[in-house]
């Protein structure tokens, strides 16, 4: 076997060294990508999310091409949320949603869908649903919260803010976070609205 020089040496710990980065690079690469976009399953059925850096994970629902739970960078809108879902579903009504909002952790994005009784036709009329029918709580306007039982033109107002600065809400439990609404409205809510 012929002796290798020390200049050839060197060359073949300087490649080694380069592969060795270069394959460390690669699987660190595939474990990020691995657990940007994907839940896994844990113990029980519980759904666990690994998260890091100032990355978001959301959940989004609704008229959507693929539902699920993504994350994203942070920073990111609502738009940006809907977008990584493969985008709105051909009977989605995005003026149920405030695209331009910012997203937040753990937040549920959901993408109401027309024809559902839930969305508005036009301006300044109402919906032409009836008004034991639950109203869509992604799309609900002033005047029909205003015609909720316990329901003011400030706290219906309050309830559309909210709305739109969380990008949408899941249920109409996460309404219990608006100041002005107490149990009894609450349970006025719950039978007057749906997600």
């Amino acid at each position: 076997m012929a002796e290798l020089s020390r200049a050839q040496l060197l060359v073949y710990g300087a490649v080694g060294v380069a592969l060795l980065l270069i394959g460390a690079r690669a699987i660190r690469a595939e474990e990020d990508a691995g657990s940007f976009a994907q839940a896994r399953s844990g113990g029980g059925g519980a759904v666990q999310i690994e998260s890091g850096g100032g990355d978001l994970v959301v959940d989004v629902t609704g008229a959507v091409r693929r539902p699920g739970v993504y994350r994203l960078p942070g920073g990111s809108r609502v738009l940006d949320a809907v977008q990584r879902a493969g985008g709105a579903a051909g009977d989605a009504a995005l003026e149920g949603i405030n695209r331009a909002a910012m997203l937040t952790d753990g937040q549920q994005v959901v993408v109401p869908e027309r024809g559902a009784g839930n969305v508005a036709s036009g301006e300044g009329g109402g919906t032409g649903a009836s008004a034991s029918a639950p109203i869509g709580l992604g799309t609900a306007t002033v005047a029909e919260l205003e015609a909720i039982d316990g329901i003011g033109p400030v706290t219906a107002q309050k309830i559309i803010e909210f709305r739109d600065s969380h990008g949408g809400l899941g249920s109409v439990e996460q309404l219990d976070e608006v100041s002005g609404i107490g149990p009894a409205t609450m349970e006025s809510l719950r039978s007057r609205l749906q997600p």
